[in-house]
């Protein structure tokens, strides 16, 4: 069990449990976890394959559903929400930056950036402008009209973390995201979560790699669908 001050508590699990059915068989992928995150922390999710710190982002993303237990999500129950309802809570509060940074390969780096203002309804004039800043805040400004197929990876990854910021997020999650990087670029990546953690947003990223578990004010590790350990 992990819980902390309730009042700077952005997140929290209580006894989390995630199963899933094949057949007759049943696999926890997480096994009772109680834990809290605090607003402005930046967390590190560890742990060796099938441990269950996928399971816990997809939780944490509103991305699935608990089998039992409850999320507590910025003062909201969200455990008991329906697809829609998480869905729409999701695009309202969070960020998300993936490993393969899931852009549309037909839009440009401006669309894509703009695609969670689109399902927000907002006008296009404010969303270009949006889209616009945010760019300039990752440095693409000179790859505004470019797709996909046109930039480099850690520009594609940019254009994720921009995109990851156009409902401007209290929290974001990341999944491995120097994960199909060089080392160089993956630095920059890094770099720019930093600053935003630094300005007051929460980190919470799902990695193997330790010189961005380092960088983390704490390291979670799971065994099992377990807290292991917290560092």
């Amino acid at each position: 069990m992990y819980m902390e001050n309730s009042n700077n508590t952005i997140a929290s699990l209580e006894d989390a449990q995630k199963i899933y059915r094949m057949g007759n068989q049943e696999v926890k992928a997480l096994a009772g976890i109680t834990i809290s995150f605090q607003k402005g922390s930046f967390w590190a999710i560890m742990g060796h394959s099938g441990s269950g710190k996928s399971t816990m982002l997809n939780i944490l993303g509103c991305l699935d559903h608990l089998t039992s237990g409850r999320y507590i999500l910025e003062g909201s129950d969200v455990s008991a929400l329906n697809d829609d309802s998480l869905s729409e809570f999701r695009l309202k509060t969070l960020g998300f930056i993936f490993q393969s940074f899931n852009l549309i390969p037909q839009l440009t780096v401006q669309k894509n950036i703009e695609l969670p203002l689109y399902y927000l309804g907002w006008d296009a004039a404010k969303s270009a402008e949006r889209a616009q800043e945010l760019a300039h805040k990752v440095g693409l400004e000179e790859r505004l009209h470019h797709r996909p197929a046109e930039l480099s990876g850690g520009q594609m990854q940019r254009t994720a973390i921009a995109r990851a910021l156009a409902n401007d997020p209290q929290i974001i999650f990341a999944d491995e995201p120097t994960g199909n990087l060089d080392t160089a670029t993956g630095e920059q990546i890094l770099d720019i979560l930093i600053e935003l953690n630094n300005q007051g947003k929460t980190i919470i990223v799902v990695t193997h790699e330790q010189d961005i578990a380092a960088l983390a004010d704490k390291r979670l590790h799971l065994k099992d669908g377990m807290i292991e350990k917290i560092e």
